[in-house]
């Protein structure tokens, strides 16, 4: 019976250890980790006759430590520890977590997500610690199966990253206890993976690929039913390029039949002013705010960065456009491109600000482990942070020929502040408020008025404002587990990683990649 014993599966989302040296956790998040959900629907009730029970952490919202429990050896069970969608900022906690669980007597540990799908990892392996690196559904079922038996191996997914074709279950939405720890009960649903495009800073098309893959519409409507059932009252499409994926008119009418009244939140390219039919159509359906990332107002930025689908002259459109359709515009903004000055950075914020969008975010320019720009940054010796952990978005990681670091950091906290000014809030959620109102009304003044709250509170913390949460808690740092890090893989801090490259299978995934429309 010794071979028969159930399995538990933890899945976990690991956090990131902050500037101060604790691991990052909040009294309230934004909105559940849909990774989670995800894997969770993937797990069926028994792997080949042997029971399998899954708990699901998301340990940005945890302020105890009594999870850490379900990382202990447990005579009754076997436990499977999967560390999810671990981004490269946080792979120091999820390798940290990986080896408190191996000391405690936890055989089987696996790390998997944007880190070691892009990453070279084969100084990591071979230390008790397995990394996937494709797409769950590859490699999820054999994961399963060797949790079962005991054993897992150093690697999965090698030969791949990518499956051609979708088909998921049904997305398994948080209980409603897990729901009360996010200040906004907002659910992440991804119906299509993959970017047509080529920006250089960005690694989607090295995680999903250039072929944009839908899964099937039915899928999706399952979905948001069961989200609306257990609680949820916002989803976020976090597909990157909605508008790119080629069943979208059709799911969004089938919302439409299903009556599905749940506010959403979509991400667009920047592309979308060519399509106000579907603008319209989104706005019928429930669209209540829409992502665009126009990053920055210079043409030869945008061409450097190999971004030329957007046009700044277009931008004011897209605006313009969503308001007409009653969706608020959110415009995502990147600080120090290579020929950014201070002076630009400022205009760009003027001209931000003349055009209106009603919600906006900046980051500053990270070159993100896994991108072309990270290893263009990389070979120049350009890249100045040796701590992964600072590799966020918030942080300065890599030299500028024209910002120096400090002034940088100042720039991204005041155009969080100027861009929020109390006058030009109050003016946006007055037109708001006296708009038709509809069951989507309540989310768009929601987002305007909560990230204005939050983005203000951050400018003055200087802490950045989707950094997962609102009201720190401080519990367990770094220095409490740097003793075992160095014990189990050698190192106070891991090397920076070279890129992986992509199989030549998915070379040519990519290279057969739809064009998308003219830009």
């Amino acid at each position: 019976m010794a071979d028969r014993l159930p399995l538990r599966v933890v899945l976990l989302k690991p956090s990131k250890y902050g500037m101060d040296g604790y691991v990052e956790r909040f009294r309230w998040g934004f909105m559940p980790n849909s990774t989670l959900g995800y894997l969770a629907s993937l797990t069926p009730p028994d792997v080949e006759g042997t029971p399998c029970e899954v708990v699901a952490i998301d340990e940005y919202v945890h302020t105890d430590l009594d999870y850490l429990r379900l990382l202990e050896r447990d005579p009754s069970r076997r436990t499977l520890l999967a560390l999810v969608g671990v981004q490269s900022h946080q792979l120091h906690r999820a390798l940290d977590l990986a080896a408190l669980a191996r000391e405690r007597g936890v055989g089987c540990c696996v790390i998997g997500g944007p880190h070691a799908m892009t990453c070279e990892t084969s100084a990591l392996q071979g230390r008790g610690v397995s990394f996937s690196l494709s797409e769950a559904e590859i490699v999820w079922p054999a994961i399963l199966r060797d949790a079962v038996a005991g054993e897992l191996q150093p690697v999965y997914g090698q030969d791949g990253r990518w499956q051609q074709r979708i088909d998921p279950p049904p997305l398994a939405p948080p209980s409603r206890r897990d729901l009360r720890r996010y200040a906004v009960r907002m659910l992440g649903v991804y119906p299509a993976r993959g970017c047509p495009y080529t920006c250089n800073f960005c690694s989607v098309i090295k995680i999903a690929g250039r072929q944009v893959r839908s899964q099937p519409v039915e899928t999706t409507i399952a979905s948001l039913q069961a989200a609306a059932a257990a609680g949820v009252r916002f989803v976020m499409f976090t597909s990157d390029n909605f508008n790119k994926m080629p069943e979208v008119s059709q799911l969004l009418e089938a919302m439409i039949e299903e009556r599905i009244r749940l506010p959403f939140f979509v991400q667009c390219d920047a592309q979308i002013y060519r399509q106000e039919d579907l603008v319209e159509l989104l706005g019928r359906a429930g669209c209540f705010q829409m992502f665009v990332g126009v990053e920055s107002f210079s043409r030869e930025a945008l061409r450097d960065a190999h971004k030329l689908q957007n046009h700044p002259e277009r931008y004011g459109q897209i605006a313009k456009l969503c308001r007409a359709h009653g969706i608020t515009s959110h415009f995502s903004n990147i600080l120090g491109f290579p020929s950014d000055t201070e002076d630009s950075v400022l205009e760009h914020l003027n001209t931000l600000r003349e055009l209106g969008p009603d919600v906006a975010s900046f980051y500053i320019l990270t070159p993100i482990p896994g991108t072309e720009q990270y290893e263009d940054f990389l070979e120049q010796g350009l890249i100045t942070e040796p701590n992964l952990d600072r590799f966020d978005g918030a942080c300065v990681t890599w030299r500028h020929p024209f910002l120096e670091p400090g002034r940088w950091a100042d720039l991204l906290y005041r155009c969080y502040r100027d861009f929020y000014a109390g006058r030009d809030v109050a003016a946006k959620l007055l037109r708001l408020a006296s708009s038709r109102w509809d069951f989507r009304t309540a989310g768009g003044l929601l987002a305007v008025f909560g990230y204005s709250v939050q983005s203000r509170l951050s400018a003055v913390s200087r802490e950045h404002p989707m950094s997962g949460g609102t009201r720190r808690v401080r519990l367990d740092r770094m220095e409490d587990y740097l003793p075992l890090r160095r014990r189990v893989f050698g190192f106070d801090l891991a090397p920076l990683p070279r890129n992986l490259p992509l199989s030549p299978a998915d070379e040519e995934i990519n290279r057969r990649a739809k064009l998308p429309i003219a830009v």
